[in-house]
């Protein structure tokens, strides 16, 4: 008969550390919540952008011929990569504003969670981990349904889905440290979307080019990350990105994203145990 200690050594260890297997935890909370409530976000992430690419893609799209400003292409090919990566930044804007609150006002899950094992770090990895989850596969059925009506180009349209859900990832970064530190019922998140996500979808280049903007408006698009995710995943589609560019988007979304996770981890810390 083995003895306890030789029993306890031939149980298998997991090869994950305790913050990732915490974070883990946090996205399987979400992805049980979401196979329940899935209905409820099909009209914004897949419904909308649908009807956006049947509107200016097919519609509008046919008065534009192929130009320098497209890029010498249709304008739906032109148009959809931007379409990709505005998908992923609304839907990174939902998933980290009410439902991260509900978890810190209204039902208070998260508060239960750390009574347990879990942290702030491991809830914020979690819930981003889940929002790129989100994103990634929202925008890949869209991306089927962009190829569909012949808005693709190969495997630079994959990389730009990449691109997206990037841009996505450092857009809700910032927005969770942000909504880590509203306490009132959440009417801060209007203005946030109908002056900060709006206008950034409109006027950053997803529907035509930043050039064509006024000199003086162009430096609040260049300083927006949809408009490094647009360049990222429209270069990929059309196979025009440059090393040096690419570096520079990358750089941008990457740091803006760490940058947002470094604050929502103090936030998150500050909310929960002060």
């Amino acid at each position: 008969m083995a003895t306890p200690a030789a029993a306890h050594a031939a149980t298998p260890v997991t090869t994950l550390p305790t913050g990732a297997r915490g974070a883990l935890i946090v996205i399987e909370y979400w992805w049980i919540w979401y196979r329940r409530h899935w209905r409820a976000s099909a009209v914004s992430s897949v419904l909308q952008p649908l009807l956006m690419l049947l509107a200016f893609g097919l519609a509008f799209g046919s008065l534009v011929r192929p130009s320098e400003t497209t890029g010498n292409v249709e304008y739906l090919v032109f148009l959809a990569p931007g379409l990709l990566a505005m998908t992923a930044v609304q839907i990174a804007a939902a998933e980290s504003t009410y439902p991260v609150h509900a978890c810190f006002k209204w039902h208070r899950a998260y508060f239960a969670m750390t009574a347990g094992p879990l942290g702030p770090a491991q809830l914020v990895f979690g819930q981003l981990g889940w929002i790129v989850l989100r994103m990634f596969f929202s925008c890949a059925v869209y991306l089927a349904v962009i190829a569909l009506f012949g808005g693709t180009r190969g495997l630079g349209s994959v990389a730009a889905l990449v691109f997206a859900t990037l841009c996505g990832l450092a857009v809700a970064a910032p927005l969770l440290a942000f909504t880590a530190s509203v306490h009132d019922e959440g009417s801060k998140f209007g203005v946030v979307l109908r002056f900060v996500i709006l206008p950034m979808t409109l006027f950053a280049g997803t529907f035509f080019p930043v050039s064509q903007l006024p000199a003086a408006v162009r430096p609040l698009a260049w300083i927006s990350p949809l408009w490094h995710g647009t360049e990222l995943a429209r270069g990929a589609t059309l196979g025009t990105l440059r090393p040096l560019a690419a570096t520079g988007h990358l750089a941008y979304l990457l740091g803006l994203a760490a940058i947002g996770v470094a604050i929502a981890m103090w936030r998150y810390r500050v909310r929960l145990y002060v």
